[in-house]
């Protein structure tokens, strides 16, 4: 990893800087400042992967016009936070194959890890849903295999249910999952 550049970015500017990196190398933009990401655990690629295979079969299963996307895809909080969460699910039409910036996630995942967990506790999960598309922010915590889901309501009020076991109601989309199986 080199240098970083030490002046505050615009979310335009962070992502043409993003472009030119290293595959292996993710960022994110907070505040206009960027922030290497740490390199991923076992557990963390593990249950990340479980993650999306459950969402996308209970997406293929519903019936319904939606994308589960894995990280890499970046989501725009503001003109000077940009995230680039473990997964995400968004609903429409098709974006086009080329696109980098999700704007309109329905969904939102982090799975914790050491360096991350106090940040997407806390900061992401205020940032997440000042986005007006996201409904859902799931916190999945690998050390003791427990979802912590955040949901806003069509009014807007937000409400948190803590899962160790169980179904994972996801509505809106429609769709529904087994917290054990992400830990499987």
């Amino acid at each position: 990893m080199g240098a970083l550049p030490k002046h505050k970015m615009t979310a335009d500017e962070f992502i043409a800087w993003a472009m030119e990196q290293p595959e292996t190398e993710h960022y994110e933009l907070v505040a206009g400042e960027i922030v290497p990401m740490s390199p991923e655990r076992m557990a963390h690629a593990e249950i990340k992967g479980e993650l999306y295979l459950l969402l996308r079969l209970a997406v293929r299963q519903a019936g319904i016009d939606c994308q589960v996307l894995t990280d890499g895809m970046a989501v725009a909080v503001d003109d000077r936070t940009i995230y680039e969460p473990d997964l995400m699910v968004r609903c429409g039409s098709r974006l086009p194959a080329d696109a980098i910036v999700v704007a309109d996630p329905l969904i939102v995942a982090e799975v914790t890890s050491p360096s991350s967990r106090r940040r997407d506790s806390g900061a992401k999960l205020d940032d997440y849903f000042r986005i007006p598309s996201v409904r859902h922010y799931l916190i999945v915590k690998t050390e003791n295999r427990t979802v912590i889901h955040h949901r806003r309501d069509a009014a807007g009020a937000i409400a948190t249910t803590i899962l160790r076991g169980g179904e994972l109601r996801l509505d809106p989309p429609g769709i529904a999952i087994a917290v054990e199986a992400i830990f499987a």
